[in-house]
């Protein structure tokens, strides 16, 4: 797999939300460009003079494949120099340049364990990934995937997951939560409610995947860890911002 920097052409922009966009991009490499699912790349955009400026990372939202395609879902942050780039320089053609994939955020081999993969906003990102690929290629993993946003309409990838975890309940149960609006079809308040609810320290083959921003994913390690007692191998994290 390509571990230097090299180009993706972006082929198609979708709005997801008010505030999200996916972005599908085309690796322009003769080289098969793959990932495990979890993984991130790293792009260099020209928003900045240094490295810390103009480098960016994102989860890969796709499953991996051999068409050299792979899927970004980006929301746009206030003051974001990057997510403000995507929305406002990038569009349908636009080359641009990225290294990876990186990232050790990934499942395990082992697939007895249950695994809760609890996420706000675009966090969903890898846990796609990683549900996707498991329900194409008929692997036997369980989820739990647990999404927090504020809105109805700021939930990410809606009707998919609906789909599978209807399909093969089994294989997904997925719950959302609302912070900032009311619906009898989902929770209301923060994901924090679901997981403590639904699990105690004796599940000791749950493993708990967390991905969103950074006081949740602090939140949620405390909760688990400190409060509810499992170990600090059975949650996972990644951060962001």
């Amino acid at each position: 797999m390509p571990r230097n920097w090299i180009e993706a052409k972006v082929i198609t922009i979708i709005d997801e939300s008010p505030t999200v966009k996916r972005f599908i991009l085309h690796v322009e490499s003769e080289e098969i460009f793959t990932f495990t699912p979890g993984q991130f790349v790293t792009f260099d955009l020209p928003v900045g003079d240094k490295r810390l400026d103009r480098w960016r990372s994102y989860s890969i939202a796709s499953t991996p494949s051999e068409d050299n395609m792979f899927e970004l879902c980006i929301v746009l942050l206030d003051d974001g120099k990057g997510s403000g780039y995507f929305f406002t320089e990038v569009f349908v053609g636009t080359i641009l340049k990225f290294k990876g994939p990186d990232g050790s955020f990934v499942l395990p081999q082992e697939t007895e364990p249950l695994y809760v993969l609890v996420c706000t906003g675009t966090g969903v990102a890898p846990f796609r990934s990683m549900i996707k690929h498991a329900y194409e290629h008929g692997l036997p993993y369980r989820f739990h995937l647990i999404f927090g946003c504020r809105t109805k309409e700021d939930i990410l990838y809606f009707e998919e997951f609906q789909k599978i975890s209807e399909e093969q309940p089994l294989t997904l149960r997925y719950d959302v939560v609302l912070s900032r609006e009311t619906s009898d079809a989902f929770y209301h308040g923060y994901v924090h409610q679901v997981y403590e609810k639904a699990y105690t320290s004796e599940n000791s083959t749950v493993v708990f995947f967390l991905c969103g921003w950074s006081k949740m994913i602090d939140e949620a390690r405390n909760n688990l860890i400190e409060t509810m007692g499992f170990r600090e191998s059975q949650v996972l994290f990644e951060l962001y911002g």
